[in-house]
This record gives C-alpha cells, structure tokens and sequence, in this order.
C-alpha cells in the first residue's frame, strides 16, 4: 500500500536534512554538554540539573531548525548524553540501578514532547502567516479586478464609438476620445508592472531582488523625470543630502515606489498643489518621504492603506476611472522585501506623508519581515 503523494511530501518536509540545520544542532548540544562540563569542573556541583539544560537545548534546537527530525535527534542525543556521560554510574548505562530505567524513559518522553510542541507551535505561527498571505492575495484579486474592470470598460466604449460613428464626430470630440482610451492603457501598463513587481519578488521573499549600492538622488531623479512625463502639471519639490547617500536597492523596483506614492497623491491627495520628495539618513538607514499638501488620508483609511483591503468604493477617485487600489500595498511589499518598512500619516499643516526606510547595511540573510 502506498502513502497518498500530498502526505509523503509531507512527511518528507518533517524529517528533512540540511546542512544549516545539522550544523545547528550540533552547535547547540556540543554548547550544552561544553555549559555542563564547565560547571562541573568550576562549581564542583552534582549533575541532577543536567536534564534540564539539555531539554532546553532540545528546545532551542527544535524552534531553531525545520521539521521534525532535527528536535527528536536533539531529544534522543540530550537523553544519551545525560545518563551516559553525567549521571553516575558516569560513562556507562546501567539499567539495574533502582529508577534509573525510569529516568531515562521519562526525560525522552518528556524531551521528545517538548521537541514535538515546539516543532507544532513553529507550524502553527507558519501556517498564520499563510493564511494571511492568502487574505492579502484574495484582497489584491479584488483589487485588481476592480482597477482593470474600469478602464477596459472605457477602452472598449470609446473605441466602439469611434468604429461605429466616427465620421459623425468632429475631430476635438475624436481626440477626446483616443486621449481617454490612451490614458486608460497607460494606467493598464501600470496595473500590469505593479503585478509583475510582486511576481518578482515572490510573495515577499526577496530571491528575486537585484539589490546593488544605488545614489538615492539617481533613483529620485530617474522616477522624477518618468512621473513629469505623464503628470507636467504637477509640480515636484526634491530635497536631498549634501553627502551622497548610497543605499542597497534593487533600483528599478524603489523607482516604481516613488512613481507610485507619487501618483496617489495625484489621483487621491484633494487640492494638492504640489508634491515633495525627500531622502535623508537616520542612523543605519535612508529614509525616504513623499508628501503633499492636500486634504490628507481619511482617519479611518490609514490602518489599512498598505493591505488592499480598503473597499472599492472609499479607493475611487474623483474622475471615477483610475485609482491606485493596488498599488500602496505593492510599494509596502517591495519594501518589506528590501528589509524596509513604511508607514503614513497626515500632516500637522495639512496634507499626507508616506515614508519608507531601507537598511544601508546588507545582512548576510537579509530579512523582509521587518516591520
């Protein structure tokens, strides 16, 4: 009879071996057994507490590495290691003594299950996050519908007019026309590069990021320069430090950011008369901020900005065509995959302030939980 394939997978996934987690859990027993051995030749004390610190490293082995097997290895090595080298008679099992058969089976059985639970509430706080991950996949599916079910719409109106009675219009009324359906692709081609960007960076890991030292004046002044190209009208205060400021980035990536913070404040940001970008040093990281001066974020908006889950409804903009559902939270995932995070408020004196941070020192892991 053979294992159904999802659950032979899954067991491979409990008792699978790797090199770190080899390496981790002889680390921590060798730094056990090291911690026993010292206090035995320093303190001159007995060995009764020994159990207990090889079932704390039974526990810093199992939370500390994946699967299963690993922490029942680190279970059995503790329970051998205890009873063979620092329980009398030392250096020898000796199954006849009164109770020591019963102290042997009862801390495997006790290391085992705390190797057991600590494996089940690493699972645990694994598949939470799943499940968030999930929620915020289905909350930018409805997003995106949204934001492509619109313009599509108008595309295929507007052309369908021109086709159909075009030579009944005047030429301003065709212009006005084609100039519709040519900013409806363009806002297209962005839906589509936010959704490539996630795809990019797989889910929020950051494999798929190309991170080199970049001057961050470049970075502002390459999305500066594209954001200009659509949006003249808007006018763009740039504020940067004397020193250059080189930050580890994937270049293109933190460019879309800025297109994209500074593109909600056009389409969201009320009577904003103009929009400001800043980047300055704070400790070990660059900071980097993009505000206007309109009417601000809606109080009751601002704890979910970067989720996608704000409604369709309370995202739509003025003109009721083109909004940036998705892209605030492609800007937190991008930057959460550089080791970043990001945050908004509004602003004393009136209008809105995203901020985003990214470390200036690469990590050898780097790390996109941050937050």
């Amino acid at each position: 009879m053979h294992l159904r394939w999802p659950f032979r997978r899954q067991v491979k996934e409990w008792f699978s071996v790797s090199l770190r987690d080899t390496l981790v859990l002889l680390a921590i027993m060798l730094a056990a057994a090291a911690f026993c051995a010292l206090s035995r030749q320093v303190f001159d004390s007995s060995d009764s507490w020994a159990s207990m610190v090889f079932v704390l490293a039974v526990l810093f082995t199992a939370i500390n590495t994946s699967g299963y097997l690993y922490g029942v290895l680190a279970a059995l090595i503790g329970v051998v290691g205890v009873n063979y080298v620092f329980t009398y008679p030392y250096f020898a099992f000796n199954f006849t003594m009164q109770g020591y058969a019963f102290t042997f089976a009862g801390m495997l059985a006790v290391s085992i299950a705390t190797s057991v639970l600590a494996t089940r509430l690493k699972r645990q706080e694994y598949l939470r996050a799943e499940t968030e991950k999930e929620k915020m996949r289905a909350n930018l599916l409805r997003a995106v519908s949204h934001d492509l079910r619109t313009p599509l719409t108008n595309i295929a109106g507007a052309s369908g007019v021109l086709l159909e009675g075009g030579d009944r219009l005047s030429g301003a009324q065709q212009r006005e026309l084609l100039r519709g359906v040519n900013q409806d692709a363009k806002w297209l081609i962005r839906v589509v590069e936010n959704l490539l960007s996630i795809t990019r960076i797989g889910a929020g890991e950051a494999a798929g990021l190309h991170k080199e030292p970049q001057p961050a004046e470049e970075i502002i002044s390459e999305a500066v320069q594209k954001f200009r190209k659509n949006f003249a009208g808007m006018p763009v205060r740039v504020e940067v430090p004397r020193l250059l400021l080189m930050v580890p980035m994937d270049a293109l990536l933190i460019e879309q950011v800025l297109l994209n913070l500074m593109e909600n404040a056009v389409y969201h940001a009320k009577n904003a008369t103009y929009i400001q970008i800043q980047a300055l040093r704070e400790g070990q990281r660059a900071v980097f901020l993009v505000r206007d001066n309109g009417e601000g974020v809606p109080a009751e908006l601002l704890g979910a900005l970067f989720s996608g889950s704000i409604p369709a409804e309370k995202r739509a903009t003025s003109d009721g065509r083109r909004n940036m559902g998705i892209g605030l939270s492609v800007c937190s995932t991008i930057v959460e995959a550089h080791g970043g995070r990001m945050t908004a408020r509004n602003l004393p004196g009136g209008g809105a302030e995203f901020a985003f941070s990214l470390p200036l020192e690469e990590k050898e892991e780097p790390d996109g939980s941050e937050g």
